[in-house]
């Protein structure tokens, strides 16, 4: 499924966190916090999310892999065990658009360092928000089913999960769809574009093992 739109609440908080800001620790004067919110105001009008995802059955699976559909074999022994007890998963994507990065590439040029930083915070959280959406928007639709979605996600670069991992995802998600292209590196473009992975199995308590690492 593709979403060339997706629409989400800002969120704020988290994007003041990723800027360092903690609760009844930092201090900003009123002048400030003005000048982050209006900065964050700026990025999200250039802030263009789209996302996908793809719902795929666990074909094989060992200790140290797992064999998605018919040919994505991902090898992670942390994801093994973090899909354990699920038959299928759900992959997704989504991105921030270009158009947020080329103005946070202009302003790091021209020495609008603040700026800048307000909006890449503002680009990053708001991809993670699309994750969100996405697996929300799944658990409605498999709750028909009798089925639960995992509440946390796993993705590439994580744990023992390689950033090589990266070209299968894109491509099994095709995210050319959504203007995403990627590097030999495995480095997605435009920058805020992510990737992720997680577990869909039968209703019930959803439990996961604490011997995974790094999940989101």
């Amino acid at each position: 499924m593709v979403f060339h739109t997706i629409r989400i609440a800002p969120p704020i908080e988290k994007i003041y966190q990723r800027l360092g800001y903690r609760r009844e620790i930092t201090r900003l004067t009123p002048q400030q916090a003005q000048l982050i919110d209006r900065y964050i105001d700026e990025a999200l009008a250039l802030i263009h999310l789209q996302g996908l995802m793809i719902r795929l059955p666990i074909c094989d699976r060992g200790v140290g892999f797992v064999v998605l559909g018919e040919a994505l074999r991902l090898e992670s022994t942390n994801l093994a065990a973090f899909l354990h007890g699920c038959d299928e998963v759900l992959v997704m994507g989504a991105t921030a658009g270009e158009s947020i990065m080329a103005a946070i590439r202009t302003d790091m040029a021209t020495d609008h360092i603040t700026r800048a930083v307000v909006f890449d915070a503002a680009a990053g959280e708001m991809a993670d928000g699309a994750l969100d959406w996405l697996m929300d928007y799944t658990r409605r639709e498999i709750l028909r089913e009798g089925k639960v979605l995992l509440e946390k996600r796993y993705s590439a670069g994580y744990g023992d999960l390689a950033l090589e991992n990266q070209q299968l995802i894109y491509r099994a998600l095709n995210m050319r769809e959504i203007g995403v292209q990627i590097t030999p590196e495995s480095l997605l473009i435009p920058e805020k574009s992510v990737t992720a992975v997680t577990g869909i199995r039968k209703g019930g308590r959803v439990t996961e093992p604490s011997t995974r690492e790094n999940p989101e």
